[in-house]
């Protein structure tokens, strides 16, 4: 209880006030914010207090949303807040754009490093996971022959910030291939640790996979990595919200994630970590008036920017911190079990997961024996109302199924009930 009334003291729209918001606008969202503080007031382990979560996000009617490693929507009460910040901006676009919310944007900054367990100047507010890895690759002072290690499982958009920046300088992007499901942690480690050569000078890695959601051990490979003087980059697109996070503990020395996935906030928002000691190898990807600055927001220096969206982040991060973040990860594992056990005695559905509470959360991948998957994903869309994202990198040929706290025991019930009935057909 005294977490939720510091939520309602300390939001970002109670730091806006009546100055920043009309008093229409900001009573209206002042009154969202207690009544969700008077929902969310029960117990995170009943199905009906993750019902009541369910009913702050407004999908298509019908549908059962099970993309969220894709995108992931904003609760009603982000949307609102947003949306009322757009209008304030809009009302007086100068005063505002150029300072009228430098607080509020402090505010921000400090809500995010607080989730992440570090310090606000270690915090930059960006745009998306792109940009952070375009930030990283164009910045590294490497030369040719130097190696930067990159696992099979990247994203394109981790993979090719370091091709455009990198390679045409004679700078080798070795390729360390992961299994799919690792017996434990300790075999990703070893796989990073075999590739290592006195030229290797960057890891850069995804913290949770996005083919099959698998998670990798940024710790220990963190503290590998440093033994040999290598840097540590570590795309946290899918883990950051998903699972609890302390960058601190992690070791390593950039992270970057887009806020729009698992911490719902609007999109186009993204986070940007770099360590203390690490910031002297970062270059702004765009400078204008300013670029001296020395501080991490030198990174951030737009200009002109969607501040509301900025704000709207500060308010997904006080919808966060309403339910918490242990109850949130608590919730991810819950459902990945009971997703996990609804589908374990069909021989036609196959987990290409880890199953380990370490090595996977709350994106789980399905493989599907003697059906093609688009056709399966398509079925599941149109007569289901379902969806999913079809994956067939690796060898898959699997429906990834993200689990969010929107999502039910009875939503997972109507999913693997779905697919019975496709596969049946």
């Amino acid at each position: 209880m005294t977490s939720r009334r510091s939520w309602l003291r300390n939001s970002v729209l109670g730091l806006a006030g009546s100055t920043l918001l009309t008093p229409q606008r900001l009573s209206a969202l002042r009154g969202h914010q207690h009544r969700l503080d008077g929902e969310l007031s029960g117990d995170p382990d009943s199905e009906k207090y993750w019902a009541l979560v369910r009913e702050h996000f407004s999908f298509a009617e019908n549908l059962r949303y099970f993309n969220n490693g894709s995108l992931g929507a904003c609760p009603t009460y982000v949307v609102e807040a947003t949306n009322a910040f757009r209008a304030t901006l809009d009302g007086f676009p100068s005063k505002y754009m150029w300072g009228g919310w430098q607080d509020q944007k402090e505010a921000v900054r400090g809500k995010v490093a607080a989730m992440l367990h570090v310090s606000p100047e270690t915090i930059a507010l960006i745009h998306n996971t792109t940009e952070g890895m375009n930030l990283i690759a164009s910045s590294m002072d490497l030369a040719a022959g130097d190696e930067v290690l990159l696992s099979n499982h990247e994203h394109t958009s981790a993979r090719i910030p370091w091709k455009y920046w990198q390679e045409g300088k004679g700078v080798v992007l070795k390729t360390v291939n992961l299994p799919l499901i690792p017996e434990g942690p300790q075999e990703i480690v070893e796989a990073f640790r075999q590739a290592i050569t006195p030229r290797t000078r960057v890891i850069s890695l995804v913290h949770l996979t996005n083919t099959n959601g698998m998670i990798l051990p940024v710790k220990a490979i963190s503290e590998m990595a440093h033994a040999h003087g290598i840097l540590v980059a570590v795309d946290g697109a899918q883990s950051m919200g998903m699972i609890n996070i302390d960058l601190e503990d992690l070791g390593c020395d950039f992270f970057t994630s887009s806020s729009h996935k698992w911490t719902f906030s609007p999109k186009g928002m993204g986070v940007f970590y770099a360590r203390e000691a690490a910031q002297k190898h970062l270059r702004p990807l765009i400078v204008c008036r300013g670029y001296e600055d020395e501080s991490i927001r030198r990174l951030e220096n737009y200009n002109t920017r969607n501040l509301p969206e900025l704000l709207g982040l500060g308010a997904a991060m006080d919808y966060r911190n309403l339910i918490g973040g242990e109850e949130i990860e608590r919730r991810i594992y819950a459902l990945k079990a009971y997703l996990r056990e609804a589908i374990a005695q069909d021989e036609r559905l196959v987990l290409k997961t880890p199953g380990s509470d370490l090595l996977s959360a709350g994106i789980q991948t399905v493989e599907l024996r003697e059906h093609q998957v688009g056709e399966v994903k398509q079925k599941l869309a149109d007569e289901f109302h379902i969806d999913c994202r079809p994956m067939g990198s690796h060898g898959l040929n699997g429906l990834r199924i993200s689990l969010a706290i929107y999502h039910t025991k009875a939503d997972v019930d109507y999913l693997v009930e779905a697919l019975r009935q496709v596969l049946d057909a």
